[in-house]
């Protein structure tokens, strides 16, 4: 075979593969699964002796129960929003003959590559209790005594936290219909049933282990966010898990950091049970819904409805995706932020700020860096991975599958926490405060995003090709190089940028992460916003829109059609 060496000696076979897989694994151990079991161990062994006496202490403060109860509280809502607006707009976009069906699904998918930091600061300006631009219309409009909403609110955060979060469940319940076997829904309208009947009674019971899988990852994708939280909820006294997490790292002492790594532990419990539930309790019966033939969904004739939820949904894509971002927009450009944008409270100062200041350049090229490493050191592993687990039968391979799925499925906060705890010089690796830390970080957290892509694609390239090239005389590594990767070059150009752009603007890990001189992006932004200048964090986010944008019309273009965001 061609990815064997002659070595048998009573019937063992020793392959090279295992070499490659070992070889993941072990960056996977060392990296991911080392700190994770760390960190789970100083929560119990703060003393050295096994004891519950940090859990006691971070448990009888009022205030980190609250943070608790908010975090289950707006996760578990956010969950809910997200699922009833995800799947009405995935079969009107999807399984209908909506007008601009094609233009809606890539705006809706956009805000999922967008930094939910930048939706956080777009509804601080429109429903600001004082001065929110959308309050004061409100308010002008419908004769109101008072601002009818207030952002620094659990219903506030619960908003923002939905209105970028939804995204998720979008995606994947769309992509569940898209395989969806037809013959039921069929079977359905030949006996008479209208397509809202067949809607409720066939659709959504064939769609309930993705609407349930959906709704698991909208809810620990909110429980585990921090930018949105610390930007909503802090001004208001609305803490997270995910907050008072980096408030206890930042106090700096020992039990400041046991402290941490306490509610940590219970971020880790909750995103385990998440992917637990949704791999292998509710992942396994998705063959319900899927046919053994190749097979399109019907498209749903709307009649008469159609223009009115073509309005509906386009007013919807305006108020959740359209406003907030113009809002941004305009107050990059906004001297007097309390005033209406008019011609004499118009600057571009602070678009110019943003491409001279030092330190914002430093940061721009911090993130360039560690983004462009983490997602080609990442699409380098998911290449691997994909050809070892589509077109080959070698033991071990579904390891490292396993331990890159738990990655992505950890909380960014308890990766980051677990990596200054393992990383500093305690265990023989130091890398702390260097943009390698970050590199490593971003890997373990969206090395998934690029794995699926490049084996979803490898999964629909028949073989043949490989095999003649294999006949021929060649080792498999070469007909890798030479056959494979040319053939899954598009997807191998979307995955890299899918590990990219999350990386390029992450803020989570890297506020925990950063040192002087590895500020990133997404810290610098988050900053401005906080602590110096709106309008500079305006500009900068509105920077990072544009380039999502730019990168969706490239990936486009590259992959002929095939791949956006």
């Amino acid at each position: 075979m061609s990815g064997e060496i002659a070595l048998k000696k009573e019937g063992f076979y020793f392959d090279v593969k295992w070499l490659i897989i070992a070889a993941i694994g072990l960056f996977l151990l060392v990296f991911q699964v080392f700190p994770l079991l760390y960190l789970v161990f100083r929560a119990f062994f703060s003393s050295g002796t096994f004891s519950l006496e940090a859990f006691k202490r971070v448990y009888s403060y009022p205030l980190n129960w609250d943070a608790l109860t908010n975090t289950l509280i707006t996760g578990g809502l956010s969950m809910v929003f997200g699922v009833l607006i995800a799947f009405p707009l995935a079969w009107l976009v999807g399984r209908t003959n909506l007008y601009g069906k094609k233009f809606f699904r890539t705006l809706f998918v956009m805000t999922y590559m967008v930094p939910p930091y930048v939706g956080a600061m777009a509804w601080l300006r429109l429903l600001n209790p004082s001065v929110g631009n959308l309050n004061v219309f409100l308010k002008t409009v419908l004769h109101l005594d008072r601002m009818p909403f207030n952002i620094y609110s659990v219903g506030g955060l619960v908003w923002v936290l939905t209105t970028f979060y939804y995204p998720y469940a979008f995606i994947t319940i769309s992509r569940a219909m898209e395989k969806m076997d037809p013959s039921l829904e069929e079977a359905s309208r030949i006996s008479g049933a209208s397509p809202l009947k067949t809607l409720l009674t066939i659709t959504m019971p064939m769609m309930a282990p993705s609407i349930v899988a959906a709704a698991l990852l909208v809810f620990v994708s909110a429980a585990s966010c921090y930018g949105i939280p610390s930007i909503i909820g802090a001004p208001g006294q609305i803490h997270t898990v995910t907050t008072r997490i980096i408030d206890f790292v930042y106090i700096g002492s020992q039990d400041g950091l046991t402290d941490a790594t306490t509610l940590a532990v219970f971020l880790m419990i909750i995103a385990n049970i998440v992917l637990y539930v949704s791999t292998f309790v509710v992942g396994r019966k998705q063959y319900i819904t899927v046919s053994g033939k190749s097979t399109r969904p019907n498209i749903v004739d709307l009649g008469r409805w159609r223009l009115f939820f073509t309005i509906l949904v386009s007013a919807f894509a305006f108020v959740i995706v359209i406003l907030p971002f113009l809002t941004v927009a305009a107050t990059s450009v906004t001297i007097n932020m309390g005033n209406p944008l008019r011609p004499g409270n118009i600057t571009f100062r602070y678009w110019e700020r943003i491409f001279t200041r030092k330190a914002i350049l430093q940061s721009g090229w911090n993130s360039l860096v560690s983004g462009s490493a983490a997602a080609t050191a990442g699409m380098v592993i998911s290449c691997v991975m994909a050809y070892l687990l589509v077109r080959t039968r070698v033991k071990g391979r579904r390891i490292p599958d396993f331990l890159i799925t738990v990655g992505s499925g950890t909380p960014s906060v308890v990766i980051a926490l677990a990596l200054i705890m393992t990383m500093s010089g305690r265990f023989g690796i130091n890398i702390y405060n260097t943009l390698t830390i970050m590199i490593i970080a971003y890997m373990i957290k969206y090395l998934l995003m690029g794995m699926r892509t490049v084996v979803s694609a490898m999964s629909q390239i028949h073989p043949s090709l490989e095999e003649a090239s294999q006949i021929s005389g060649a080792r498999w590594l070469r007909v890798f190089k030479d056959i494979t990767i040319p053939l899954i070059a598009p997807s191998v150009v979307a995955g890299w940028f899918l590990i990219f752009m999350p990386s390029f603007y992450e803020l989570t890990m890297s506020t925990l992460l950063y040192s002087t001189n590895t500020k990133t992006l997404g810290y610098e932004l988050f900053t401005y916003q906080t602590y110096h200048s709106q309008q500079t964090a305006s500009a900068l986010a509105t920077a990072i829109l544009m380039l999502v944008i730019l990168v969706n019309w490239l990936l486009n273009k590259l992959t002929g059609g095939e791949f956006s965001i």
